[in-house]
């Protein structure tokens, strides 16, 4: 096996283990995300039958008819709940649409807090309620694996554990189902997913059922990311990159066609994309300036650079 792209961390060591262990954890995942911005993290706490239970029905989702799909793209939305077809969304530097759909589930509040009236009610397949009633339950742990990871981040950052507990408390986080369809003839320029940086504090990536997912690294050279079995793949977002003055990395990375004699495969992938609330503001932590390192960025919410972004990429008009 060739040298791996992106260094891998076992997360039962901070939720389990001995303060020494949980101080490791922090400094080799902070590293991580100061250098590369990538890791793989293992024993993650998310069932595995959940995770095949939600694939497998994502793919029944994906394999329906195209009307059908369509009854579940809602107007309005930015893509944010439901489904979005085909070519809709691109890289905010391309104008050349990426190869793929996707279904999105949002945050469900459970607890009466008032910030349910900001988000839109999530959209349920008739046809297959699996698809929706399992992705709500993959949320939630995809949710509290991001949790524990942001709290070994705030003490990388010297801030308090729970720095971020309140802040991504019922935040406007997404599921999303991504399907590459296979590839019937040669693409126009376009990839599976062109070269982009994520929006929001981190993303959790699960199982891409087939290769192409590809980081850049410092050197300016395309890395493959190949996690082993059970892994998943977590990488900082543009948020977390501007909230820490550029001290952690929103790494630029793509997903790009397969060879030629797997172009008939199609490719199934699964982030997560943390958000915190809307109201949070994503000034540069204090911690994170200096006379050598001024504030990159002016300050701004969550909710209004996520506005900003999807206007970027196409999603929202």
């Amino acid at each position: 096996m060739g040298k791996r792209a992106i260094p891998v961390v076992d997360l039962s060591r901070f939720t389990h283990g001995n303060p020494l262990e949980r101080l490791a954890f922090v400094e080799k995942l902070g590293n991580a995300f100061h250098e590369i911005g990538f890791v793989g993290v293992k024993d993650h706490g998310i069932p595995d039958e959940l995770i095949d239970g939600f694939y497998s029905n994502a793919r029944s989702f994906f394999r329906q008819p195209l009307e059908l799909k369509r009854k579940y793209e809602i107007e309005g939305l930015a893509g944010q709940r439901g489904y979005t077809s085909f070519g809709k969304e691109h890289a905010k530097q391309s104008k050349v649409a990426d190869l793929k759909e996707f279904f999105q589930i949002g945050q469900e509040v459970e607890d009466g807090d008032p910030i349910a009236r900001e988000y839109p009610a999530n959209v349920q397949t008739a046809e297959i309620p699996a698809f929706t009633s399992l992705g709500k339950q993959l949320y939630k742990a995809f949710e509290q694996a991001g949790g524990h990871l942001l709290r070994a981040i705030a003490l990388h950052l010297g801030l308090p554990e729970n720095y971020f507990d309140d802040k991504i408390h019922n935040g406007n986080s997404i599921l999303r189902a991504i399907h590459y369809p296979p590839i019937s003839e040669e693409p126009n320029s376009a990839i599976r997913a062109e070269q982009h940086e994520d929006i929001n504090l981190i993303t959790l990536l699960v199982g891409a059922s087939a290769g192409g997912l590809q980081l850049l690294s410092k050197e300016e050279q395309w890395l493959d990311i190949l996690p082993e079995e059970g892994e998943i793949v977590i990488n900082v977002g543009d948020m977390l990159q501007r909230l820490t003055n550029n001290y952690l990395k929103s790494t630029t990375h793509r997903v790009v066609n397969p060879p030629r004699e797997e172009w008939h495969l199609p490719r199934l992938s699964i982030p997560f994309f943390l958000h915190p609330k809307s109201e949070m503001a994503l000034d540069c932590l204090p911690q994170c300036v200096d006379s050598e390192h001024p504030s990159a960025y002016p300050p701004i919410t969550a909710g209004a650079y996520l506005d900003e972004r999807l206007r970027e990429i196409g999603l929202k008009k």
